[in-house]
């Protein structure tokens, strides 16, 4: 069986949005089947922006067409590209050249995407351009200080936010300070909005990561044409240098699956009982492998296949049969290689054999909700024992069984939504979320996605849960 995914409704590909309504996970038949999920929103959000700032024409396939992706997309149109969707994840973008963007006419709305205005932060401050950034409520209250602080240092200007959150207007300067800067804390999101910055300065731009990052900007920037040197510190720490205005050409871009998209399908197929699922062409970078590192640990069973490359980025088939998990404790130096799988792993270890601890997740504080507190409030009203301690996130158990038949209070937050939906496709009781309609910020076809694989995913009937998080 091959799970389709659902049709787009407009050539700006902005896919049929789920129902802000209350969604509920049921347990019922194995899972079996062969499907792909979106395209990787890292690879996607750089695909059109390195787009925009290169010299004639790049062609996109495999584009996430998810909220978050569209931002992107539209704000790239406001600076002078000619961004348009020519097929179902098919695009082309016509850019305008390092140090040649114009100055939008309104202000950018990133919606709930915050890898999107960090990112486009850093564009902004390397170029002589005024922009205003905002978004939606959630995207409203989280933290943008650790970006502008470099930017700022760099020459870039915050005309009026009293607080360093959106909305706010930054004022970028024609010529970037060339700048050396070690990062305080391991974020992708903060390096590459640096690098980018420093892609019109007149020098050279270091950035130096005593802990490993996602590296995809490193990446991009290389297959677009940027002259990079890449070493490694005698502490031990990464030094990426990037030379100052290089002309970048429009390039081919095949995005990969995203992993953390994968992840949903992935744990569903690992407990519910009798499934087999292949998830093809799964983006396995190392940078962002440590969920599948943490499940094989816990005894999973994932075989990689077919691996190859695609743009500069490894890629691989999921092979995923069902069977028992057991505890492990997760390193807080692996956090970085799975952020945005925590919410998803916890359900996993909702059912593993023993108690499992994830340590150091202070960053899931500050995601689209209080993750942290989001998933240990969600798996407490689904009869888990779960508690948090510091940073550490602490879920004992089920032995592969979990009871389930709570309400998960979402917060806006994707992640949490798609995880707890998991949850209820193997629990004793089915699990309702709150809202499912923000899930189309990430991975628009998850529901009939995982429909299409037998599971029983739907909006809550009269059966409600009685549990409640909030």
């Amino acid at each position: 069986m091959t799970a389709s995914p659902a049709p787009h409704r407009s050539d700006r590909g902005q896919t049929s949005e789920l129902p802000n309504a209350r969604l509920q996970g049921r347990s019922g038949g194995p899972l079996r089947g062969r499907v792909r999920v979106p395209g990787d929103k890292s690879i996607s959000h750089r695909a059109l922006l390195f787009g925009a700032l290169s010299a004639g024409r790049t062609t996109i396939s495999g584009l996430l067409e998810g909220h978050d992706v569209i931002a992107t997309a539209d704000a790239m149109r406001a600076f002078g590209a000619v961004v348009e969707r020519t097929g179902e994840g098919t695009w082309t973008v016509d850019g305008v050249g390092v140090g040649a963007l114009l100055e939008p006419a309104a202000p950018l709305d990133f919606g709930n995407s915050g890898t999107g205005a960090r990112l486009i932060l850093g564009v902004v401050a390397g170029h002589g351009i005024t922009a205003r950034f905002d978004g939606d409520a959630s995207l409203r209250k989280r933290p943008m200080g650790r970006v502008l602080t470099p930017l700022q240092a760099m020459g870039a200007r915050i005309v009026d936010s009293s607080d360093g959150r959106l909305p706010l207007t930054l004022r970028g300067t024609r010529d970037p300070i060339p700048f050396e800067y070690r990062l305080p804390v391991p974020s992708a999101q903060v390096k590459s909005a640096v690098l980018l910055a420093g892609l019109n300065s007149p020098g050279t731009t270091t950035v130096i990561e005593p802990e490993p990052t996602r590296d995809h900007t490193e990446r991009m920037l290389s297959h677009f044409g940027a002259h990079l040197d890449i070493s490694t510190d005698p502490d031990g720490a990464r030094r990426i240098a990037l030379a100052g205005r290089p002309r970048l050409s429009g390039r081919e871009v095949t995005v990969p699956g995203d992993p953390s998209s994968a992840a949903f399908p992935l744990v569903a197929a690992l407990v519910v009982p009798g499934s087999s699922v292949t998830i093809e062409n799964v983006m396995i970078n190392p940078t962002r492998a440590g969920l599948i590192t943490t499940l094989q640990e816990m005894g999973a069973r994932i075989e990689l296949a077919n691996r190859r490359d695609h743009g500069g980025e490894p890629v691989a088939d999921l092979i995923v049969a069902a069977g028992p998990l057991k505890a492990v404790e997760v390193p807080p130096e692996r956090a970085p290689s799975m952020i945005d799988e925590y919410p998803v792993l916890a359900v996993a270890a909702s059912f593993a054999e023993g108690t499992t601890v994830m340590r150091g997740l202070a960053e899931l504080k500050v995601k689209e909700s209080d993750r942290l507190a989001a998933v240990a409030a969600g798996l407490a009203a689904n009869g888990v024992d779960v508690r948090i301690d510091g940073d550490d996130l602490i879920v004992a158990g089920g032995n592969g069984s979990a009871p389930g038949g709570g309400i998960v209070a979402t917060h806006m937050d994707h992640r949490i939504a798609m995880a707890f939906l998991v949850m209820g496709l193997a629990s004793q009781r089915p699990v309702a979320v709150d809202d499912g309609s923000m899930i189309a910020t990430s991975f628009p076809d998850f529901v009939p996605l995982m429909s299409g694989l037998g599971a029983e995913i739907g909006t809550a009937d009269g059966d409600e849960p009685t549990g409640s998080a909030t």
